[in-house]
């Protein structure tokens, strides 16, 4: 945790990964399930419930909440009630937004492994017994992950993608066809906190962070895979309608990744992997622009993701799709 952040000299969007320091204490914690907490009132207690469903004792098993100045609720009252003294709790001194706040999260576990587990999103029984068996029985892994699904508001589930394997162990090309889209929640995967220290915390952007620091690790680690689903990541109706979207904001940070992580592979591979990326962030953004449209009536923010999209794939689909698309925001102006 860096104690000298002041309001007057910080930067809230580091530009290179912020340093992760050693743990040195000889007793540790298997685990440490960090829950970074901003303004989630409604959906904290049935995250936290869900981890200490299946808690580890103390010994094993790190639980802390570290709060971005919340506005909500009072949620170090709210943390103690419900955990009985289990949970620990950290409060930020001023609101230092998402990725400072996850890197507070990795500097303040102790254990091993650590789980960033979002304040909405829930852990299936038999979470952490699933990944710590992948850790055990694939020492030379940085990170591992299961399966998951998507749930919505009231917890109904949306969506579950197709499994990266329909067997556990050590996945493989990993790194490439990582390299052409986002294929992992939070929710769902822990990483080693010995890569973290080696590699450095999320930096760069706050749309598509976590895809590019699952890309860095992959570069390094080979990465362990559960097809079991075990976890849930909450898609928030609204979440589309803000300024990253509205602005296509969200677009250029994903751009900012996939060079990035283009970077990443072996040289003869990049240009082909690039195209793949931006065709499908592409038709991402096209769906984005509908949904703009359709529940938000905002033309300006479709009209944003579309232009973007024609600039990061060209092809006679996409721009037919596109002038569909025109065309209604046009007659219904």
């Amino acid at each position: 945790m860096n104690t000298s952040w002041h309001p007057a000299n910080f930067t809230r969007t580091p530009n290179e990964p912020p340093r992760i320091l050693p743990i040195v204490a000889l007793v540790r914690p298997k685990w440490s399930v960090m829950i970074p907490v901003y303004n989630a009132g409604p959906f904290l207690k049935e995250s936290i419930l869900s981890v200490l469903k299946q808690a580890q004792d103390e010994v094993d098993m790190q639980i802390q909440v570290v709060d971005d100045c919340s506005t909500d609720v009072d949620v170090e009252s709210f943390v103690y009630q419900l955990g009985n003294g289990r949970i620990e709790y950290y409060r930020q001194p001023f609101n230092v937004g998402s990725l400072r706040n996850f890197e507070t999260c990795i500097n303040l576990a102790k254990g091993k492994y650590i789980h960033l587990l979002h304040s909405d999103d829930l852990v299936h029984l038999g979470f952490y017994k699933r990944l710590e068996s992948l850790f055990e029985r694939y020492p030379t892994v940085g990170a591992a992950f299961c399966h998951y699904q998507y749930i919505d508001e009231t917890g109904k589930v949306v969506l579950v993608p197709d499994a990266e394997s329909t067997e556990e162990g050590i996945l493989e090309n990993w790194l490439l066809r990582l390299s052409e889209r986002q294929r992992i929640q939070y929710v769902a995967i822990a990483v080693k906190r010995e890569v973290y220290e080696e590699l450095g915390a999320f930096y760069g952007v706050h749309y598509g962070e976590d895809w590019e620091m699952w890309a860095r690790i992959a570069s390094k680690y080979p990465f362990a895979y559960s097809p079991a689903i075990l976890a849930s990541y909450r898609r928030h109706e609204n979440s589309i309608s803000g300024k990253s979207f509205s602005s296509a904001q969200n677009l250029h940070d994903l751009e900012f990744v996939m060079e990035k992580i283009n970077r990443l592979l072996p040289e003869h591979e990049r240009k082909a992997a690039l195209q793949r990326a931006k065709k499908f962030y592409a038709y991402y953004a096209l769906r984005t622009a509908g949904v703009l449209w359709a529940k938000f009536r905002d033309s300006k923010g479709a009209r944003m993701q579309m232009k973007k999209a024609w600039s990061m794939h060209q092809d006679i689909f996409l721009a037919y799709q596109i002038l569909k698309m025109v065309g209604r925001l046009i007659i219904n102006r």
